[in-house]
């Protein structure tokens, strides 16, 4: 573990906040809350999505969601958010054929964007429509129970989950369960999935392995294939490579709202954190400074690092790292493994966010 010299605060600097200091707890209505896009899709439209001219699903795409927002404005749902919490929504027979649509593609090639998109583009009130992770969504279920759940969602016109995670068996089932009842009212659905593990590559595997694990439901999707690379590498150039310990602390320090802590005793403190805390854990921060990264040592420490990498890309946060490049995190065993399509995500993002705080650096 590496130690720093700290430097005297002068009267510009503001000391940094220590994310290790912090163990936020939510309220189950601030979960419900916030079940709309993350910020960094806050003005994400279906036409500032930039299809790539040699993937045309990509294009098929748009016009397919688009219309699909369209046959979501009928007079479903109209007033029924209002009274969710305390009781039962009426039972509302829903429409024959698919009532919801599954995005299929890669990571990287904008399907949260769609996704957030087609929520924007559901002509429905705010409060009628929800969006979030398929973690996001158990932690729902957790904190309300499964029928408070039901009811609570039930009077909404739209649900969109994003990364379905079809390799928890468990969790699918619950979440597949909780999908058949909203579908009973009449609630309309949209998600994306993470293939399962063993899986090659991003293939065509993905939309037959979603539909089986949510059986019953399958009828009620239309899988909808988009292909492409990664955007978040189209064109761009490298990530930067790591500064030094001095240079991320008097960052930190010159930074207002940004966050210092060392990393080894950053992961150690994600395990007394529950995941569905980790967006409340990032409140109010500008960016993220980080000492001495390295290798996460096992795969219950790595997949939490998941988490948050994704709640920082959510949000845009900046991070700004000393220690080993984020491409290092995780080992050759674990990129290989039945996790690897989440780890190559976290890089992904990581490597996004460290662009974004080159310019905390002073040239």
């Amino acid at each position: 573990m590496s130690t720093r010299a700290l430097p005297d605060a002068s009267p510009t600097e503001a000391t940094p906040v220590s994310l290790c200091a912090r163990e936020p707890h939510v309220p189950a209505d601030r979960l419900v809350r916030e079940m709309v896009p993350p910020p960094r899709f806050d003005s994400v439209r279906f036409d500032t999505y930039i299809p790539d001219p040699n993937q045309p699903s990509q294009s098929e795409a748009v016009k397919i969601l688009s219309g699909f927002a369209d046959g979501l404005g009928g007079a479903h749902a109209t007033g029924a958010g209002k009274r969710r919490w305390f009781s039962r929504a009426p039972k509302r027979t829903a429409p024959a054929g698919p009532r919801g649509v599954y995005l299929d593609g890669g990571y990287g090639v904008g399907k949260t964007h769609l996704l957030a998109s087609l929520w924007h583009a559901t002509p429905a009130e705010p409060a009628l429509k929800a969006f979030g992770t398929f973690v996001e969504l158990t932690n729902l279920v957790g904190a309300l129970g499964f029928q408070q759940t039901v009811q609570t969602l039930s009077g909404h016109r739209l649900l969109c989950i994003d990364e379905f995670e079809l390799d928890d068996p468990g969790d699918t089932v619950l979440v597949s369960s909780l999908l058949a009842r909203l579908v009973e009212q009449g609630v309309a659905l949209a998600a994306t999935s993470n293939t399962l593990p063993g899986k090659l590559g991003e293939g065509r595997f993905a939309a037959a392995d979603f539909l089986r694990e949510i059986q019953g439901l399958s009828a009620h999707f239309r899988p909808l294939r988009i292909d492409g690379e990664d955007y978040r590498h189209r064109g761009l150039p490298e990530a930067p490579a790591p500064y030094s310990d001095e240079a991320v602390t008097k960052a930190a320090y010159a930074t207002p709202g940004a966050s210092l802590d060392d990393f080894p005793q950053l992961l150690d403190h994600l395990a007394k954190v529950h995941p569905s805390r980790y967006g409340a854990l990032t409140d109010d921060l500008t960016a993220v400074c980080l000492t001495d990264v390295t290798a996460v040592p096992d795969q219950s420490t790595a997949l939490r690092l998941v988490v948050l990498a994704d709640r920082l890309y959510d949000r845009e946060i900046p991070v700004l790292a000393s220690g080993q490049p984020f491409d290092r995190l995780f080992s050759e065993e674990m990129l290989k493994g039945g996790y690897r399509k989440k780890y190559f995500r976290a890089i992904s993002r990581l490597t996004a966010l460290a662009r974004d705080a080159k310019g905390l650096v002073a040239q």
